[in-house]
């Protein structure tokens, strides 16, 4: 990993997420991109007028850089290389797009997550971008004074279009000596034997490189619970899911589980892309 995107609004959860991010760098001797969304209200400008020219623009775009300063003076940022873009009225698929500009590696942002109404009809950042991103995505809810993963879930169905998935958290894991805990979880609606998921688990990961791991088959009343009650039990660190990114009106009637993972979990994720 050499490059990691952090997108910022300079609020508490986006530098929670700076903070981890620097403690990657560390670990992996990366760079930094902040990236500041800034909206800049438009009703009365001419529209024929450049954005960059308009008052309203230069004012913010000013503000964004003293904000960057003092940043970026923080000690925890302190031997690491920082680089700092500010857009304008950036959509979720420009960051898709800056990663393939600046060639990231992963994206690690701050979230409040969403419930209720607000997650139905408008839902987090946080799972826009998971939406969107071709790269890893490691969301942060809480502040970390260290950022160790002792114990990291991989939750998976275990079909053979998530093992590249499995691959991208096996590097991960090896970065901090972790633990990863294979979990499928078994609901009413996609039953197997127990005989049959530890058969198709050990199908799955024959031929990874990794032997630092344990298999957990769960049984519950859904797959984002069983999640999140197996990684209650155990303190798990980190959860890493696989998503398929859907958009539009497939996202609406399908659903994402790492999406709905995003927003519910109160322990760090990642999700990897299919």
């Amino acid at each position: 990993m050499n490059k990691i995107l952090v997108p910022t609004d300079f609020s508490e959860q986006a530098e929670n997420a700076l903070k981890v991010a620097a403690m990657l760098a560390k670990t992996y001797n990366a760079e930094i991109y902040l990236l500041h969304m800034m909206e800049i209200p438009m009703q009365h400008s001419d529209p024929g007028q450049a954005k960059s020219d308009i008052p309203e623009t230069l004012f913010f775009m000013n503000l964004a850089r003293k904000r960057f300063e003092n940043l970026i003076a923080q000690d925890y940022l302190k031997d690491i290389t920082v680089h700092e873009t500010v857009k304008t009225d950036i959509t979720f698929n420009e960051i898709k797009d800056s990663c393939k500009e600046l060639n990231i590696d992963m994206i690690v942002m701050g979230s409040h997550g969403a419930t209720g109404m607000m997650e139905m009809f408008v839902g987090s950042n946080a799972e826009k971008v998971v939406r969107s991103s071709e790269v890893p995505v490691l969301v942060i809810k809480n502040e970390h004074q260290t950022f160790n993963v002792n114990n990291f879930v991989f939750a998976s169905d275990f079909q053979n279009d998530n093992k590249e998935t499995y691959k991208q958290a096996v590097k991960f894991a090896k970065a901090f000596g972790s633990k990863i805990h294979l979990l499928l979880v078994i609901t009413s609606s996609n039953f197997m034997t127990s005989y049959e998921a530890k058969t198709r688990i050990n199908d799955f990961i024959s031929g990874i490189d990794y032997d630092n791991y344990t298999i957990t088959i769960h049984n519950d009343y859904t797959v984002e619970q069983g999640i999140l009650n197996v990684s209650k039990d155990i303190n798990a660190d980190l959860i890493g899911i696989s998503t398929h990114g859907r958009q539009g009106i497939a996202h609406f009637f399908n659903g994402s589980i790492s999406e709905d993972i995003v927003n519910h979990a109160k322990r760090p994720v990642i999700t990897f892309k299919i």
